[in-house]
């Protein structure tokens, strides 16, 4: 009986483990379709006044206007006239909200936007405890030593900034944007770091 129980339990789990994966991937994909057509509402309703299609069509239409728009004003952005404006208007306005700093590097380290201006990664142990962390040499010495940058998760822009002997850090072959995609995911994707190139 105990091992009917057994086999009852481990492959319920089984089960488990397998649609809990595919259940949460399908309920975010949902939120962010309720999300986007939540935001897109407005447009479509006003394209509702003007154009007789289905609910779907015109959403589809709202949406290809939202990536049309922010093309455009990627394209304005790369002009002299553009790159003056935006610089104008986010140091007068943008830069006074709270955390628009913040979101502003977040999206430009996901997107690849931002140069880092590290020049290595490494696993430092700053106390020499054992504790590796994760950080960024962003200066070298005459005299052997290392100053490093160790940012905190999730918020890279804030950290530590150590100065330590070469043998307590162990120099990392890999991108300082891999690396900051893994201190910016509190540690996701960290295993690649420690990968052998």
């Amino acid at each position: 009986m105990s091992r009917l129980k057994r086999f009852f339990i481990t492959t319920l789990i089984g089960g488990v483990v397998v649609l809990l994966p595919i259940t949460i991937l399908v309920i975010v994909i949902n939120f962010l379709i309720g999300l986007i057509s939540n935001w897109l509402k407005p447009l479509s309703e006003l394209l509702a006044g003007t154009i007789k299609l289905n609910h779907f069509f015109l959403d589809l239409i709202a949406l290809v206007i939202v990536i049309l728009f922010c093309f455009l004003v990627g394209l304005f952005i790369r002009t002299q006239i553009g790159k003056t404006s935006f610089a104008y208007i986010e140091s007068t306005f943008l830069n006074l909200i709270p955390f628009y700093s913040t979101v502003k590097d977040i999206v430009q380290q996901f997107t690849g936007n931002k140069k880092t201006p590290f020049k290595q990664v490494v696993m430092a142990d700053v106390f020499n405890s054992g504790a590796l962390m994760t950080g960024f040499v962003t200066d070298d010495h005459e005299n052997g030593m290392y100053t490093i940058f160790v940012p905190t998760a999730p918020n890279p822009t804030n950290g530590f900034v150590f100065h330590v002997h070469k043998d307590q850090i162990r120099f990392i072959k890999k991108d300082a944007q891999e690396a900051m995609r893994s201190v910016i995911g509190m540690g996701a994707g960290s295993a690649k770091l420690f990968e052998e190139e």
